[in-house]
């Protein structure tokens, strides 16, 4: 079974979450509603996932997510965020979260992301991904031209699910436009990542829209 840890200042959230997560077959060893207290219960625990609001009071959700190497070396973040975390938003993908999500998901989307993360993949909401890239500019002139070298060694099957990820889409939406089923798609995302060496969905979006502007 599947260990959650729950951390935010926000107890209604955090039953919330519990509440959706249990009732798909999680088990909530802990919650927390500050950052020292999250890394404490991540230690004595060692949970499969830590859910981390990214405002706590203390430390945050970034700063509890670098710490968990040391103090639960196996856990997993998945952040928990909202449209107004921008900055953070940024600078969690631009270090590789393991998992992003907004707290105005679905239950059932956020049942999806803690089970990817849990099963050591990375999770990028598709709203996450079209904010970041309405907020960030394209690179400068060298780095597209890197972004145009990375994007050409993928088959045209790659450039095509590529395409459609930098869209924003789920791979269910992915799925539907490519005609493929979602189990094709998870593992054509999975190869194109690897392929772009780049650690989420974010990254591989905001690398394909540099290239088509080079």
């Amino acid at each position: 079974m599947t260990t959650v840890l729950i951390a935010d200042d926000e107890p209604l959230v955090v039953e919330g979450v519990r509440t959706v997560l249990e009732a798909a077959g999680f088990r909530a060893v802990a919650t927390a509603h500050d950052g020292r207290a999250a890394i404490a219960a991540a230690e004595r625990h060692r949970p499969d996932v830590a859910l981390l609001d990214l405002h706590m009071p203390g430390l945050g959700g970034l700063a509890v997510a670098e710490r968990l190497a040391a103090a639960s070396p196996l856990t997993r973040a998945l952040v928990l965020t909202s449209f107004g975390d921008q900055a953070n938003v940024l600078a969690a993908v631009e270090r590789g979260a393991a998992g992003f999500v907004l707290k105005s998901c679905t239950p059932e989307e956020l049942v999806t992301a803690v089970r990817a993360v849990a099963a050591g993949e990375a999770y990028l909401s598709p709203a996450v991904t079209r904010m970041v890239l309405g907020l960030v500019a394209p690179e400068s002139a060298p780095r597209r031209r890197d972004a145009l070298a990375r994007v050409d060694r993928l088959a045209a099957r790659e450039r095509e699910v590529l395409d459609l990820l930098a869209e924003g889409l789920s791979n269910a939406e992915i799925a539907a436009r490519a005609h493929m089923s979602e189990a094709t798609v998870k593992t054509y995302v999975s190869r194109v990542l690897a392929k772009l060496g780049c650690a989420n969905r974010v990254q591989a979006a905001l690398l394909a829209r540099d290239a088509r502007s080079s």
